[in-house]
């Protein structure tokens, strides 16, 4: 297949997912994204959201896979209206936690039997870095931290001075901390923004929740701080929140939930839970991030 064909099949396949795409598209700049996505809250035509732009951090048609034409092999997608079910059945952060640990499980007793099986097959490099050098695992550490329980991080120190929030990282090129000269805005059919992962059959990949657990999660969220969706990209989301926590104590329980919904904010951010329960007193963002 030549360059150009290849080029060809991906913008058809591109235009059939933007067909079957259940938002309305709005083109604006990263500089006005806050600004255009509070105008069309007030106008009455749907709940936006804002869902990223083309640059690499935050490339929009990550967006359109569950939408796009499937192979025999792709199961289809699930119904806005099941997902909707399947949350409304979700306590959280509970069930997702017993969900997590027993896929763990799963995927542990699966991995000790291939392992038996082939005693020599392929095993990921790891790579640890300490005292500013590198150094990889040998083949019994890496079998040893494979079959390792997950962790809990560490409880740490409270910060003197608790890290600024990104804000809505979604519409920037957060390395530049620049403005993407183009993002979308999508307006949902529907006025509860919590339907929104439901909507873009959001999640289920890697680490990061089905549609159903995002939908149960904002809603616990919503009630509870005054949460609020203002963009999710391909891998991010950012929430803005109307009523903070007040205490050590509520935070502290605050981040070990959002722990359970995002580790990555933690194992790959911060670092210890009470450096993200320092931001969450402080800031009225909130920002999750996928591996």
């Amino acid at each position: 297949m030549t360059p150009d064909e290849i080029k060809r099949r991906m913008e058809e396949y591109r235009q059939q997912a933007l067909a079957q795409f259940p938002l309305k598209l709005i083109e604006t700049t990263g500089d006005q994204a806050l600004a255009k996505w509070q105008e069309l809250k007030a106008s009455g035509q749907g709940t936006p959201v804002v869902l990223g732009g083309e640059d690499e951090m935050h490339p929009f048609d990550n967006l359109l896979t569950p939408f796009g034409p499937n192979g025999p092999n792709v199961p289809s997608r699930q119904s806005v209206d099941d997902i909707l079910r399947a949350a409304a059945r979700i306590k959280f952060p509970d069930d997702l936690a017993a969900r997590k640990a027993a896929d763990s499980a799963t995927a542990l007793s699966r991995f000790r039997a291939e392992l038996a099986a082939n005693p020599d097959m392929p095993l990921p490099q790891i790579i640890e870095t300490k005292d500013g050098k590198r150094r990889a695992y040998t083949r019994d550490e890496t079998v040893a931290a494979m079959e390792a329980r997950p962790h809990d991080p560490p409880l740490g120190d409270w910060p003197a001075s608790p890290d600024t929030s990104l804000g809505l990282s979604v519409a920037y090129d957060i390395l530049k901390n620049t403005p993407l000269p183009k993002v979308y805005i999508g307006l949902a059919p529907t006025d509860d923004w919590t339907t929104i992962p439901a909507y873009l059959r959001w999640g289920g990949w890697n680490d990061c929740p089905a549609a159903e657990y995002h939908v149960a999660a904002m809603r616990e969220w919503r009630d509870r701080y005054g949460a609020e969706l203002v963009g999710i990209s391909f891998d991010t989301i950012n929430m803005r929140v109307r009523r903070k926590p007040k205490t050590r104590d509520e935070a502290l329980a605050l981040a070990r939930d959002q722990y359970v919904y995002c580790s990555d904010i933690i194992d790959q951010g911060v670092g210890t839970y009470s450096a993200l329960a320092a931001e969450l007193i402080a800031n009225e963002w909130w920002y999750f991030w996928w591996d």
